[in-house]
């Protein structure tokens, strides 16, 4: 796992508590990449949380992006987010 997966999962684990989450690291297949050649990776994040429970995607997307903003845009070039509250399941 790259120091930046670690990274967004102890943030999301902090600020959601979530009862699943799953990382994946997809810069691979975005190598030469404008946002690739700067250092920044394509992320995908699929998160349930309570935290979620009668929220928008919208309103989900940016609790997300609150809680990575110190990775905002330089190790987190493309964040691909899939949040659910558990009832959703």
């Amino acid at each position: 796992m790259s120091g930046t997966v670690e990274r967004i999962e102890t943030l999301l684990r902090d600020a959601f508590d979530p009862a699943s989450l799953h990382i994946d690291d997809e810069s691979a297949l975005h190598a030469g990449h404008a946002g690739a050649r700067d250092g920044g990776g394509h992320y995908r994040v699929d998160i349930v949380a309570e935290a979620f429970a009668g929220k928008n995607t919208v309103a989900r997307h940016r609790m997300i992006y609150t809680a990575l903003g110190e990775l905002m845009p330089k190790a987190i070039h493309a964040l691909a987010i899939r949040a659910s509250a558990p009832d959703e399941l």
